[in-house]
């Protein structure tokens, strides 16, 4: 084992690897094959998908990880087939049935108002199987002891949920939601609105934007090419392109150089107030994110390596 790891030739590797990921693995199981098909020194994921899930998964890589948090807070689209009639204990196919119910008969019309109940800002309570940590220890860990856990409920914003289609005991949806929401929590509280329960079947992540039209690699394609001539064909997106819809701001060489060793800038005009902006060097690289200084100006709070 120790020889193993010290053949490993670790190599750095910057820039986002947009992977499909498949069902059955998590993803951190999903984000170290794929490192080390690459042999990547540094590497993150910008938030987790269910084992259960599938489709796209942002994996950071070397300076990359920098940003993930900012990917993590990104608006998503998902398909979700919701089973009705049959609740689990973690609200989707991997869980225990809790409860069976028969499912009353609905119009479209009816399932269409009680969509419009899950819309817009709502206060939502998340499974209490889920990663959510409470006393630095996720809360599927203290459910799976056996412990009471209450889940306190958070506010998230669902854009739209459409109907992809339905039959007798189930629904195929399409939500497009903001960061930390929860498409089990949707599907049990549509169930609960239906008056018979419901649980998630199958989850895809169609998109994490910015990279909303970018196509995927699979786990088998990257760990295929790894290695190999066409391990190059396995593309790494830049940061400049995960932060194109942030504000910039353009540097000259000397305030390049004043930002890369953490120096506040005093005499820069901003065209936005959001934060964080992306300092852009004359290169077109991005330099760092910078902040508003309390004291005036703006300051990096994370400089990318050139």
């Amino acid at each position: 084992m120790s020889r193993e790891k010290s053949s490993k030739r670790w190599r750095r590797v910057d820039g986002i690897v947009l992977l499909d990921k498949p069902a059955g693995i998590s993803s951190n199981q999903a984000l170290q094959r794929v490192r080390h098909a690459l042999m990547a020194e540094k590497g993150g994921h910008t938030g987790a998908l269910d084992p259960l899930a599938t489709g796209m998964l942002p994996l950071c890589f070397g300076e990359a990880t920098k940003i993930a948090g900012l990917l993590l807070g990104s608006n998503k689209v998902y398909e979700t087939l919701a089973r009705l009639g049959v609740q689990t204990d973690t609200a989707d196919a991997e869980g225990q049935v809790i409860e069976r119910r028969a499912v009353p008969s609905f119009s479209d019309l009816d399932l269409e108002g009680v969509l419009r109940t899950l819309t817009g800002k709502i206060q939502q309570v998340p499974p209490i199987y889920s990663a959510l940590k409470r006393d630095g220890e996720p809360l599927y860990a203290k459910a799976r002891r056996g412990e009471v856990v209450e889940v306190q409920p958070r506010l998230v914003e669902v854009f739209e949920i459409s109907t992809l289609a339905r039959g007798a005991d189930w629904v195929k949806l399409r939500i497009r939601c903001g960061s930390g929401t929860y498409v089990r929590s949707l599907v049990r509280d549509m169930g609960e609105r239906l008056c018979c329960g419901a649980h998630v079947e199958t989850l895809r992540r169609n998109w994490v934007a910015p990279f909303e039209a970018c196509p995927m690699h699979t786990l088998d394609d990257i760990q295929q090419r790894a290695g190999t001539e066409s391990a190059s064909e396995i593309e790494l997106y830049s940061i400049e392109h995960a932060l194109a819809d942030y504000p910039s701001i353009q540097l000259d060489d000397a305030q390049q150089s004043r930002v890369r060793q953490g120096q506040t800038l005093r005499s820069v005009v901003v065209d936005s107030t959001s934060w964080p902006q992306v300092a852009i060097g004359p290169d077109g690289r991005a330099v760092a994110l910078m902040e508003a200084d309390p004291d005036g100006g703006i300051r990096p709070s994370r400089v990318f390596a050139p």
